[in-house]
């Protein structure tokens, strides 16, 4: 009797293996890639003991364990082991993101995920795995982007460590980025991908003001460039929203019968109104040296195509949603604001 429960098991292991063979597959090479980023960490202890290392750099590492305490005793996130451990990425990305969408429609390609959910990105640590993924999906006519990732998080199911990428970044910059990965860790929503990352970009933007006024006070130039930066953003956010709301009605007024030779054409004429009219925006920042405003127009958008858009959908779409309820709701009150999300939407 045993023997047959053995080998049925046995059995539903091999049919299971075969029916999620690509899932199996890329859990193996993720999991292969997080190891081999742990494996290859050193403790930050041992960094500020190196006489050899750049000081400018251990005071940056220094500065990324005051944004955590302020994380918790000021903003109320919970506490973390990350970012007490270092990896040198010697100069190469840590990971690759691929996006997708229908042609003809702002739709995400989806990929589900055991425990986390569905996602509408898939990340690789190999370009060549990435690359041939795009490569399939372009085969399936979708419009298709490959990124490069600055940090990630494992949702505290790791302790994340310190990207030497990360430490190149402007203070106000970094700040940023450390509490929106530190945010996925205290409240993260499964199957809302888009909720989860416009959650941590107003925490992580919020809480970065927060800390440069309390650090070196809100007439710093530290403070100053981090604010005109958010204020160029959230400028080109709209710009790019709006544009995604242009193609959407555009894409609404195709028909079956349409031919694709119309439906290029139409889409392209659109995008390229997009582009251009993005030179209107400026960016404004305060020169570390001359201590002077100088305005310079914003980089040209490179071509985008709709994968673009469903990525500025997926993490800037809500923002003025949580902006409005967090002021007119809780009086900015945030330690309020976080105590109601955390209560009324389930977390991992």
């Amino acid at each position: 009797m045993m023997k047959k429960i053995g080998l049925g098991i046995l059995g539903l292991l091999v049919v299971l293996g075969i029916w999620q063979r690509d899932l199996i597959s890329y859990g193996w090479m993720q999991g292969k890639g997080q190891l081999h980023i742990i494996w290859n960490t050193q403790p930050i202890s041992d960094l500020l003991a190196n006489p050899t290392y750049p000081d400018s750099l251990k005071q940056k590492i220094l500065l990324i364990q005051e944004i955590k305490r302020f994380t918790v005793d000021s903003l109320g996130l919970d506490p973390s082991d990350s970012y007490g451990t270092f990896y040198d990425q010697h100069g190469k990305p840590i990971l690759w993101v691929v996006t997708a969408s229908q042609p003809y429609a702002l739709v995400a390609k989806t990929w589900t995920f055991p425990l986390l959910g569905t996602f509408s990105y898939k990340g690789f640590f190999e370009k060549d795995r990435a690359d041939t993924l795009v490569a399939q999906l372009k085969r399936d006519t979708l419009d298709t982007r490959i990124g490069e990732v600055s940090a990630w998080s494992t949702l505290g199911f790791l302790n994340d460590p310190i990207l030497s990428s990360m430490l190149d970044r402007p203070v106000g910059d970094l700040a940023e980025l450390i509490i929106h990965e530190l945010t996925h860790g205290t409240l993260f929503v499964k199957n809302n991908l888009e909720y989860n990352e416009n959650l941590a970009d107003f925490v992580g933007e919020y809480g970065a003001l927060r800390f440069l006024a309390m650090k070196y006070g809100k007439t710093s130039v530290a403070y100053r460039d981090y604010l005109a930066r958010k204020d160029f953003y959230g400028r080109y956010d709209e710009h790019v929203l709006r544009g995604a709301r242009l193609l959407d009605s555009l894409y609404r007024t195709f028909k079956p019968q349409t031919p694709i030779s119309v439906k290029d054409s139409l889409k392209a004429q659109a995008i390229d109104q997009i582009v251009t009219s993005s030179d209107t925006l400026t960016d404004e920042r305060v020169e570390q040296q001359a201590r002077l405003v100088k305005k310079r127009p914003a980089n040209k958008l490179s071509r985008p195509n709709n994968a673009y858009f469903i990525g500025y959908l997926t993490y800037r779409k809500q923002q003025n949603r949580f902006r409005q309820e967090f002021e007119n709701k809780f009086g900015s009150d945030f330690n309020q604001y976080l105590t109601y999300l955390k209560k009324t939407y389930p977390s991992l």
